[in-house]
């Protein structure tokens, strides 16, 4: 079972780089189940719509998760509680829309859970991430409630991200970070069998601020005239990783970043 994850998409840029790109890459490469972050889709750069999941999800998408900006498209509210493929992080604060965590078949009959979570440093307020996960852990078991598992693990901090990774080894598929909108070069396979990538990057455009306005961006770090953050709309990469999963042990077989057009590129 191979399984493709893709970073934060940003913007326009970032969406049409997605739509245009991914079934094909869903052939070229035999992917077989795709997650994708989609908090940053909408064209401001913050939040999605309705408009853009339905989009997505025509283009091969199998689940969107999210993290911070979850909420900032307020229509989304509504629609998260209709949608099963749409995931907000687990542990934000109840009552909250929608689910953090679901369990898909594909079309093979594999089961694949997917869990949404959200640091706590630096991080918009939500409950304990470690306390949810150790909870979850005790409720749902690898080979038992789901052939396979993914974590998205939207957090700011590289060592948070790492104590997670470590965290669910030999008890999730992959494990692999968003939010920082830069690919980290780390992928790679946990002692326990746990595919890894510290941060996934982003879908956008990289010739600017972790997706933004690059002289908007620089003007507001130099006290200038600037205005709100806004996309950058220029030749978006796709960013992730491709992990291939043994569905006997529900653990990485290999996992290897990816990187698809625009300016960033494999070296």
């Amino acid at each position: 079972m191979r399984i493709l994850f893709l970073g934060d998409v940003v913007g326009i840029s970032g969406c049409s780089k997605l739509m245009n790109s991914l079934l094909s890459e869903i052939k070229l490469r035999k992917i077989d189940f795709v997650i994708v972050n989609g908090e940053n889709a909408a064209a401001q750069g913050v939040g999605l719509t309705k408009e853009i999941c339905q989009d997505f999800f025509n283009c091969g998408v199998d689940v969107i998760t999210t993290g911070n900006h979850v909420w900032d498209q307020k229509e989304i509210m509504e629609f998260i509680e209709q949608e099963e493929r749409l995931l907000r992080p687990k542990n934000l604060f109840e009552p909250a829309p929608g689910k953090g965590f679901n369990i898909y078949t594909t079309k093979t009959n594999i089961k694949i859970g997917v869990l949404n979570l959200m640091g706590n440093v630096f991080m918009k307020k939500c409950e304990d991430v470690f306390e949810i996960s150790e909870k979850f852990m005790k409720k749902y078991k690898l080979k038992k409630d789901f052939d396979l598992l993914v974590v998205d693990f939207h957090g700011e901090i590289t060592s948070e991200k790492n104590a997670i990774g470590h965290f669910f080894d030999g008890k999730a598929s992959l494990v692999v970070g968003t939010h920082t909108h830069i690919p980290t070069n780390d992928a790679r396979i946990l002692n326990g069998g746990t595919g890894y990538q510290t941060d996934a990057g982003m879908c956008g455009d990289y010739n600017s601020v972790i997706g933004m306005n690059k002289d908007n961006s620089l003007n507001r770090f130099l006290k200038k005239n600037s205005t709100k953050h806004f996309p950058a709309i220029g030749d978006a990469s796709l960013c992730g990783v491709i992990v291939d999963c043994n569905i006997e042990t529900g653990l990485a077989n290999n996992i290897e970043s990816y990187i698809c057009g625009g300016q960033l590129k494999n070296t």
